[in-house]
């Protein structure tokens, strides 16, 4: 069984017909082992995702050829050539990776269930319960992770952690670049910063952050396959296809499900019309 769990957020709220999370939601139990297979993160979010993880990673390479002209060192037109391409590479990319940041804030308020803000702070109730067993796993304290869909709480804090710190970053490189033109935009809306914080101090914080997110890329890979080794779900392939297998159960009884489906039961839905967001594998 294969369920389309993607909701648009006009169609949430108002659409004629039962979204796919309710009818998933729905649909009878057929035992402890029955398999769905749900589309948890969107198109969008899995454009956002790797357009910042090639960000990162020429903003890394750059940032640490402007600290340290490792490729051409001394004087010469050679050098600053190569250091000023350097310069407005990782520029253009910093903006590329500003924006793709406010545009994945944005669309927490407008994704599917799994894409939106409550995944990232633990506002009800059933998530901040599922804070601790999730740490007493990923502790080894626990053989199974507790049950999540998209992200758990643990993770969905880690990624607000991550996201200011993106904020930061882009905030403190704009701030340098700004330097390189003290009476313009830039520096009108970033100048107060060195008032707390002398220049080195400034790129000696903008370093440290970068170092922090490849230490923060090294766990995410890592628990990723760990969750994917124990649950078998397509954890690492449904960042490429958006795809998960998880049992049919997991899915059915999520908090986050039952809510909407008591939001968005649609009176004049046909319980016998084929289910427009699910297909049957063979």
């Amino acid at each position: 069984m294969t369920i389309d769990a993607t909701l648009p957020a006009a169609q949430a709220v108002d659409g004629p017909r039962p979204t796919p999370e309710a009818q998933a939601v729905d649909r009878p139990a057929s035992g402890p082992e029955e398999l769905v297979t749900v589309r948890v993160w969107d198109l969008p979010v899995r454009l956002m995702h790797w357009t910042l993880v090639a960000s990162i990673v020429v903003l890394t390479v750059t940032g640490a050829y402007i600290a340290d002209p490792f490729i051409i060192a001394g004087p010469g037109p050679a050098t600053g050539f190569t250091m000023g391409t350097v310069r407005a590479v990782h520029i253009t990319t910093g903006w590329i990776f500003t924006v793709v940041l406010l545009a994945r804030i944005a669309w927490s308020f407008r994704g599917n269930i799994w894409a939106r803000w409550h995944q990232f702070i633990p506002v009800a109730r059933h998530r901040r319960k599922m804070i601790r067993p999730t740490l007493a796993y990923y502790l080894f304290f626990r053989r199974q992770p507790p049950p999540a869909v998209g992200h758990n709480p643990l993770a969905g804090m880690t990624y607000l952690v991550l996201f200011l710190m993106f904020g930061f970053q882009a905030f403190t490189g704009f701030a340098l670049q700004a330097l390189n033109n003290p009476n313009g935009t830039m520096a009108f809306f970033t100048k107060w910063l060195f008032r707390f914080a002398t220049i080195p101090e400034v790129r000696l914080w903008h370093y440290i952050i970068m170092w922090m997110t490849w230490g923060f890329a090294i766990h995410h890979v890592y628990s990723a396959w760990l969750i994917d080794r124990e649950e078998r779900c397509g954890e690492l392939s449904s960042m490429f296809t958006g795809w998960k297998t998880l049992p049919a159960d997991r899915l059915r009884n999520a908090p986050e499900l039952k809510k909407k489906k008591k939001k968005k039961r649609s009176s004049d839905a046909s319980p016998t019309s084929p289910d427009p967001g699910t297909r049957e594998n063979a």
